[in-house]
Order: structure tokens, then C-alpha cells, then sequence
């Protein structure tokens, strides 16, 4: 039988669903923790993620319903605030190394800043090397990786490592090796689910951090809509207390 979408919305509910009564029973805390103890430092959360990995970064920094001391950096910033030409930009730039120190030139990186970053393989090059780079610097790192795929794919990274092996804390985003949930008969396999469920861990933790700050009778630096009255001021007057630290990019 050929693959459906009520298959896919299995697939993907399945583990949305694991995804929540984890974080209920505690497995984000650790994570949360690290997040409301660098914003009790003046800290900025780091999100950055490559390919479709980006998905999860784009939803930690500079949303409505989201936490405005987060910044998200891209490989195409060595291009957009670098040196580099727009010819370096490809989809192999992710397995390079070497773009890590000309990346992190572009980012202003505090003492107290956590990073979270996002690779459903978690073996290129620009991701390890980012989180090398991160904890060399002294920053906790958060991963978000699928660990069923990381441990069937050798390292690209000259280190051997995996992001799961140098991440403080390690989140499964639950997608499968190759990351597609349904296959048809000749083998090709469909319904991709590491964005989905990338995203809804951001969210996760995101409500986590604020529900933390709430419970101890203070108010969390969240966005609003732009889109609604009052937006632009509220987050303006907000983000000014990050102003140089956080980029807003179109």
C-alpha cells in the first residue's frame, strides 16, 4: 500500500506525543535549567542549526510566543556579515570545519550565553566544530540530533566526534535513520519528520523556560505578535536590553 497522509500524521503525532510525556516526566529539565540560568546571568540563548536544521533554530530566536534574549546564526553569515563571497555558499559548506572560526567572528557571543544546536545527524563538520568551539569558549551546548541516525553515520569531523559527544545535554528529536517514516514498494522512502519534531522540542523548551520564570512570580521576556497593536513597541523595549548582542535578519 502506497504511503498516506494519515500515515505521515502518525508518524509525526507518535512522536510529538513521546516528545511531551518525556518533557512532562522531567527529560528537558536539565536543558531548561541551563536556559533560565543563563537569562538570570544576562546570558543570550545561541540557536544554530544547517539545512533543515535551521528549522529549529528559527524557532527558538525572534518569534511570537518566544523568548527575546535568543539569537540564531547561519553558515551564510560569513557571506552576509564576513569576508566571504556569495560563491562559498553550498549545501556542502555544512561538512566543512574550517567555517567555524569565520562563523563565530560574525557572532557577539557573551561570557554567559548557552548554545543550542540543531543536526539531525550531527557529525559535519560546521556543526561539531561549533560546538567545539563553544565549549572550548566555555558555553554549555544543547543538541538537539536524532541519536538512531548519528550512531549509524561516521563523524565528518577530523576530532571523530559526534555533536552528541561533546553536548552537556542531548535531546532525540526521534527520527529514524535517513529520517523518512514511510517507504514505498520500491524502496524510496517519504514523510521526513526531524523538522517537526526539531521544532516542537524548541517549543518545548521554550515554554519550559518561561514557565519557570512564572512559577517564581516573574515575567518572562517574550515576544508578541508585531502583527497585533502594541507589538513593535513591546518587543522594541524589550530587545533593547540585548541591543548588539541579538540579530534580527529579514
Amino acid at each position: 500500500m502506497s504511503p498516506t497522509p494519515t500515515g505521515l500524521l502518525h508518524e509525526a503525532t507518535s512522536r510529538l506525543e513521546r516528545l511531551a510525556s518525556d518533557a512532562e516526566a522531567g527529560a528537558l529539565d536539565a536543558a531548561i535549567a541551563l536556559m533560565v540560568a543563563a537569562l538570570d546571568d544576562g546570558g543570550v540563548l545561541q540557536s544554530f542549526g544547517t539545512g533543515h536544521s535551521e528549522a529549529f533554530a528559527m524557532e527558538i530566536a525572534g518569534r511570537a510566543g518566544g523568548l527575546i534574549p535568543t539569537n540564531k546564526f547561519a553558515l551564510r553569515d560569513i557571506v552576509l556579515h564576513g569576508d566571504r563571497g556569495i560563491d562559498v555558499l553550498s549545501p556542502a559548506l555544512e561538512r566543512e570545519p574550517w567555517v567555524v572560526d569565520e562563523l563565530m567572528a560574525t557572532v557577539e557571543v557573551g561570557p554567559r550565553d548557552v548554545f543550542l544546536i540543531a543536526s539531525n545527524s550531527g557529525v559535519n563538520g560546521s556543526i561539531v566544530g561549533t560546538a567545539l568551539w563553544a565549549k572550548e569558549h566555555g558555553h554549555p551546548v544543547i543538541a538537539i540530533t536524532s541519536l538512531e541516525h548519528t550512531a549509524r553515520v561516521d563523524p565528518k569531523h577530523p576530532s571523530g566526534k559526534r555533536l552528541s559527544d561533546v553536548a552537556d545535554v542531548v535531546i532525540d528529536n526521534l527520527a529514524p535513520y535517513g529520517d523518512t517514516t514511510l517507504e514505498f514498494d520500491d524502496g524510496i522512502g517519504a514523510g521526513a519528520v526531524s523538522s517537526m519534531t526539531a521544532a516542537f522540542i524548541a517549543q518545548l523548551l521554550t515554554l519550559g523556560v518561561a514557565r519557570a520564570i512564572v512559577e517564581r512570580g516573574e515575567t518572562p521576556p517574550m515576544y508578541i505578535s508585531a502583527n497585533i497593536p502594541g507589538g513593535d513597541d513591546h518587543n522594541s523595549v524589550l530587545e533593547d536590553r540585548y541591543r548588539g548582542r541579538i540579530r534580527r535578519g529579514a
